[in-house]
């Protein structure tokens, strides 16, 4: 996941974080959750997160999988922002369709607002033609969000000169400090052969209120996700024909978009059995926000990467950058010989 807000008082944080309180990092953000729209937290490894990324990459792959990840953003800042997910998805031959759960825990602020989800994944694949297969899907997720006001400091608790910090706050109470919704998404994938593809997903359809102030203005807003790329065989000088003992390069380019919040995300993926290395560039228009680096190990059934954000921000390099980890295990219910077959959807493992 990646936060992207302009700090606007660097003093305070600056006292804030050489104390290390548990103090909320951004405490506009959170305790004005009743008045501000919330953000999605976001994944710099995309394609170790299929399921997060685009209801249509459900069952993507011709196999099952599990999916495990973990990202630990401004880790110096009093574990600002901590991710963990699950998620389990399997093609079914018999209907042509994928299918999937998913389970995540997001942690703000070493905990002062915690928001778990789970979700469930149908997708339909459909073969157009030899060459292209595009893939349906939809998504219904369970929101449950929780406020640990004890944790909180407001602004007007802070005194701006010598940064002591007083108990008694101004700010009303917050109405419901334990909230759930109920919400869906959608998504379509394309891929040609194994040479390119291209997703769009939207998330949030129906904007679930996730006010604490019982402010039916404080909606979730819809998100807008496009993202593609191209697979190129350097061994062979061609596209496509993606063969794990080739040198294969993968340029890739991501675009989301969220209320008045827009990212751009491009860069390139190298591999050649076992070893993935990836470089990518995160941009928010108003300002740079990181590079990520990206290494990973694919063995058997298993892969395994790690990145790390260098924060290139107004955050800058004091807030620890960000770690994240992926484990994925591919596994096959069905015997080759008793399956329909359907071409996977070429994605990047990372």
């Amino acid at each position: 996941m990646s936060y992207n807000c302009k700090l606007k008082n660097k003093t305070i944080l600056d006292f804030l974080f050489k104390k290390r309180f548990r103090v909320l990092i951004l405490s506009a953000l959170l305790a004005g959750w009743g008045v501000t729209q919330a953000q999605d937290p976001q994944f710099s490894q995309f394609y170790a997160n299929p399921l997060f990324l685009n209801p249509a990459l459900a069952g993507s792959i011709e196999c099952g999988r599990v999916i495990l990840n973990y990202r630990n953003q401004w880790p110096a800042l009093s574990n600002a922002y901590v991710s963990y997910n699950a998620s389990y998805d399997q093609y079914v031959p018999g209907i042509r369709s994928g299918i999937g759960v998913f389970a995540m825990s997001d942690r703000q602020g070493d905990g002062a607002l915690v928001r778990n989800s789970i979700a469930a994944f149908y997708s339909y694949k459909l073969k157009v033609s030899e060459a292209v297969l595009i893939s349906f899907g939809v998504q219904g997720t369970y929101f449950q969000a929780r406020l640990d006001q004890d944790k909180l400091i407001y602004g007007d608790q802070i005194d701006p000169t010598t940064g002591e910090i007083y108990r008694d706050t101004d700010e009303p109470p917050v109405t419901n400090d334990n909230i759930g919704v109920v919400d869906f998404s959608a998504g379509v994938a394309m891929t040609h052969y194994d040479q390119w593809f291209l997703g769009v997903a939207v998330h949030h359809l129906t904007e679930p209120n996730m006010s604490f102030y019982n402010d039916p203005n404080n909606k979730l807003p819809m998100k807008f996700t496009v993202h593609g790329g191209v697979t190129i065989n350097a061994s062979q000088g061609m596209i496509g024909n993606d063969d794990e003992d080739d040198f294969i390069l993968s340029p890739q380019i991501l675009y989301m978009q969220q209320e008045k919040f827009n990212q751009l995300n491009f860069g390139l993926y190298l591999s050649k059995k076992p070893l993935v290395v990836g470089a990518w560039f995160r941009h928010n228009f108003s300002n740079p926000d990181a590079i990520v680096a990206l290494i990973g190990l694919r063995f058997n059934n298993i892969r395994i990467g790690y990145s790390y954000d260098i924060t290139v921000s107004q955050v800058g390099g004091s807030s620890g950058g960000a770690h994240e980890v992926s484990f994925a295990w591919d596994f096959c219910i069905y015997k080759q010989e008793n399956r329909r077959r359907i071409r996977a959807i070429k994605s990047p493992s990372f």
